[in-house]
């Protein structure tokens, strides 16, 4: 019996239930070809234009495994303080793929090629989480489905379904981790950091552009609650393919405050798939989700085991790139900041942009101020992430160099990076164009100096009688006269000296 009813409070949940989740990532690796056959993996080719009889599954066709999706598979297993299988093989996975024209899926099952590892996470306060991770396993993508008719772009409604079979076949690695238990009221935060922590690990091998908005990456949450002081897990719901961090965190929490309404009212959970609505942060029943028998799992009778070489782990592993967080505290410690000012680069997706501006001749303070201040504002307003801002490293390394040598001040600088995501140009362009250099010439300057003493005579004697901080009335107003762009330090000093007073 399931009883509907509204939402409990997110408190009012965590009063009687202890939430366990079980986090299932998909990552479709980076390869140029499927994992079975030779077929290419570009991406917005037409329809059904990238596939062969392997991928179609078409009688008499027989796979080929991708020896770099293995390898690829090997990285994220050492990477996850994973076990490597001496041996392993592959499955079929039975159940109706529309999407699927063989219809099963390549996959491991009881033998997969990394396990029982763990991956820690840094949480927003500082604190450690360990996920243990289960296993991770390889297999590949479906196709995909296209709903036509409907008002919503799903199946229901719809009067005819397009299927394209291009992703079909695409390597994919799939990370499980074992329940996670102990995490509290901090569950989504938890769910959340991990897979942040797990996508800039696949960032950092390279083995994949884990775009969740490209669904590179995919995280299927599942989730449970038992009452307080019981042992026994609780019936599971699975929220699938929800595809930012935020909707992580958000499936997960509206997930523990619908199990907790539907367990208070006497009704009873039912093991489903759920789908995440982005708008609202809610999730709607899918299907009834299948055991593992359900899937009628047997070895893949035309693929021979996968036995890698331990000389060939041990070179892998010896070939990891740093870690992540690793990374992230050598940063932290060479940047002079603090935790929180961390993790805040972090959340804006920073790291990476503020490091190559670095690399490009800037110095770090004047990286982060303007990663995380002017650019950061604009990718927020534009809804874009800020390494899809169409302004490089190197760009903003010119601007603040064009800074230090005084060629413009901070309000030029913001009016050149402007003009740059404007698409006007580079920055010496942007100058160029608007005119915005720095005016520092005596004569100009003087001349604007003598208009502003002459109106505000009142401080200009005050400045006479001793006053020299009044100065800076004079400065703003021959700023204000040069349009910001008088080098104030030298219009100071013009000042005082037109006024006989030192400075």
């Amino acid at each position: 019996m399931t009883v509907t009813t509204d939402l409990v409070s997110y408190e009012d949940a965590l009063s009687a239930y202890d939430p366990v989740m079980g986090l299932e990532v998909h990552v479709e690796l980076g390869t140029k070809t499927k994992m079975f056959c030779g077929c290419s993996t570009e991406l917005g080719q037409d329809a059904n234009t990238q596939t062969c009889p392997t991928c179609l599954g078409l009688p008499g066709a027989l796979p080929v495994v991708n020896e770099i999706g293995v390898e690829s598979a090997i990285k994220i297993g050492l990477a996850l303080n994973c076990e490597i299988a001496e041996w392993c093989r592959f499955a079929r996975k039975n159940y109706f793929y529309p999407d699927m024209p063989k219809n099963f899926q390549t996959s491991q099952y009881d033998e997969p090629i990394a396990f029982n590892g763990y991956l820690d996470v840094q949480l927003e306060d500082g604190e450690i989480f360990r996920v243990e991770i289960e296993r991770a396993h390889m297999e590949e993508d479906t196709g995909k489905s296209t709903h036509v008719g409907g008002a919503t772009g799903r199946i229901q409604g719809a009067s005819h379904s397009l299927l394209d079979y291009n992703r079909a076949g695409i390597p994919l690695i799939e990370i499980v981790t074992k329940p996670i238990e102990g995490a509290g009221e901090r569950a989504p935060e938890v769910a959340k950091a991990y897979v942040a922590e797990l996508r800039e690990v696949i960032k950092a091998l390279g083995v994949s552009e884990a775009r969740m908005d490209k669904g590179q990456m995919r995280c299927d949450v599942n989730l449970s609650l038992r009452p307080h002081g019981r042992e026994e897990f609780g019936t599971r719901s699975e929220t699938k393919n929800v595809n930012s961090l935020r909707s992580v965190e958000r499936a997960a929490r509206f997930e523990i405050q619908r199990h907790a309404a539907v367990l208070n009212s006497g009704g009873t959970i039912v093991q489903e798939t759920r789908h995440f609505h982005e708008e609202d942060g809610s999730t709607t029943s899918g299907r009834i989700k299948d055991n593992a028998e359900d899937y009628r799992y047997f070895p893949e009778p035309d693929l021979v085991p996968v036995a890698p070489a331990r000389e060939w782990v041990e070179e892998l592993r010896a070939g990891l790139p740093e870690m992540p967080r690793v990374r992230r505290n050598r940063l932290r410690e060479e940047w002079g900041v603090n935790e929180h000012d961390m993790q805040s680069i972090l959340n804006a997706g920073a790291v990476d942009s503020i490091v190559a501006t670095i690399e490009a001749g800037a110095d770090s303070a004047s990286a982060r101020k303007w990663w995380m201040g002017e650019l950061a504002r604009n990718a927020n307003e534009t809804g874009r992430a800020i390494d899809e801002l169409p302004m490089t490293p190197a760009q903003v390394a010119r601007v603040t160099a064009l800074v230090a040598s005084g060629d413009l001040n901070d309000k030029l600088a913001r009016q050149v990076i402007e003009g740059v995501l404007a698409g006007e140009g580079g920055p010496d362009e942007v100058v160029e164009k608007r005119g915005l250099k720095v005016v520092s010439d005596d004569g100009a300057l003087g001349a604007a100096v003598d208009e502003a003493i002459a109106a505000n005579t009142a401080i200009a004697d005050k400045i006479r009688g001793g006053k020299v901080a009044a100065a800076g009335a004079l400065v703003g107003a021959v700023m204000k006269t040069t349009r910001g762009q008088a080098d104030a330090a030298r219009v100071r000093e013009l000042i005082l000296e037109k006024l006989g007073v030192e400075g």
